[in-house]
């Protein structure tokens, strides 16, 4: 009898679930028909800058990983060198104090590898010139850049 029940409970729930997925890739397709008549659909696509930003922030948390562990923490990444001349969404945001910003978060960055018995220190004050250039420029990834923070 349980087993009956078990059957036919995965039975009907199986069932609905297809049953949604019809009704949500429905609802999905009428939904883009809907808004995008008579408009072409553009992907958007990252500046340099911000591709750049994006993999800084992921080579980042992995140096966190190894300072917090005690590991050999490596070379320094001389694509991080490319914030000076990467291409920005908008150009006009490169001006002095983006500039003056990137050489304190570089420097930052260099000195964990120069002097890695102070790696923790040098670590968060390279988050601390990307938080002060980002209070400027774009506070959106804010919250995110504090949790690279070595506490």
């Amino acid at each position: 009898m349980n087993r009956l029940f078990i059957l036919v409970l995965v039975v009907s729930l199986s069932s609905c679930q297809k049953n949604d997925k019809k009704e949500a890739k429905t609802e999905v397709e009428a939904c883009a028909t809907d808004s995008t008549k008579g408009k072409k659909f553009e992907m958007y696509e990252m500046s340099e800058m911000a591709a750049l930003m994006e993999q800084m922030y992921v080579d980042n948390q992995r140096l966190k990983e190894r300072i917090k562990n005690g590991d050999t923490i490596g070379k320094f990444p001389n694509h991080f060198l490319k914030i000076h001349k990467a291409v920005m969404t908008d150009e006009s945001d490169n001006d002095a104090f983006f500039k003056e910003q990137a050489a304190k978060f570089i420097k930052a960055q260099e000195l964990i590898y120069e002097d890695p018995k102070n790696a923790k220190e040098h670590f968060n004050n390279g988050i601390d010139a990307c938080i002060a250039c980002h209070k400027q420029k774009c506070g959106g990834p804010i919250p995110k850049i504090k949790k690279l923070y070595i506490k």
